[in-house]
């Protein structure tokens, strides 16, 4: 890692801690979110994925004992449902407040207005990735306007409080098709120390996805929702190729 970019990591943590500490009158109750904006240099020639890209970072953004996660899970008619719900109970699966099948998101979460609700209601969402293709078109805007997209676990196997532990103690990169991706490293909560360590570990995984690599990136900065983006590395843009006469 560029010895400049830990350089200015640190100083955008401590500068993103300083401003959510004056918004918040110097308490950080509100607990914001902190992101990676990644800039590509060309749009990725490939498909939008809606399966994210699984991040390992040192210092989870959610505690999964306290966080409140909600599970999509397959179902057929409404079946599914009640033995998924049966095994989080018995298995005493941290974390999972509320399970939904794919029934229900389809009758009961139809309207705009439920599905924000929803999306407001939960800290963290995870769906079986069987079912995650179908997920887009179901939860709608909401959930994609707020980075709250359900990340995929697998549910085939018997240790769902495994999978979804993993989940919760790692951060994700979502291909959205277009020039940046933002990727969530840490909470203003955390120490800045944390935060530095999130954002780098997610940087060094984050750009060796990135088609080209450092080849491939124009910048790097970091933010909150409601902050100016800090830049932490920008090179020029590359020239443009001579056509020959």
């Amino acid at each position: 890692m560029n010895a400049a970019i830990e350089t200015q990591t640190k100083l955008a943590v401590a500068s993103l801690h300083r401003f959510v500490g004056k918004a918040d009158k110097g308490l950080l109750d509100d607990d914001e979110l902190l992101y990676l904006v990644i800039a590509l240099k060309k749009v990725p020639q490939r498909p939008r994925q809606d399966k994210p890209l699984r991040i390992p970072i040192p210092h989870p953004i959610y505690a999964v004992d306290n966080a409140e996660v909600c599970l999509f899970v397959k179902d057929q008619k409404g079946e599914g449902h009640k033995a998924a719900k049966l095994k989080v109970r018995e298995e005493r699966v941290a974390g999972i407040s509320k399970v939904v099948g794919v029934s229900k998101l389809r009758t009961k979460f139809e309207s705009h207005e439920a599905k924000r609700q929803l999306c407001n209601s939960y800290d963290f969402f995870a769906a079986d990735e069987r079912i995650l293709p179908s997920l887009p078109k179901l939860l709608g805007k909401a959930f994609f306007k707020k980075k709250k997209q359900p990340v995929p676990v697998r549910l085939t196997g018997k240790d769902w409080a495994g999978q979804i532990r993993k989940a919760c103690e790692s951060t994700y990169l979502f291909w959205s098709g277009g020039s940046s991706l933002t990727i969530k490293v840490a909470r203003s909560s955390q120490s800045e120390q944390q935060g530095v360590e999130n954002a780098l570990a997610a940087i060094s995984a984050a750009v060796e996805k990135v088609p080209r690599k450092w080849a491939g990136v124009q910048a790097l900065f970091l933010k909150t929702a409601d902050s100016v983006a800090l830049p932490i590395y920008q090179v020029l843009p590359d020239a443009p190729t001579k056509i020959e006469q």
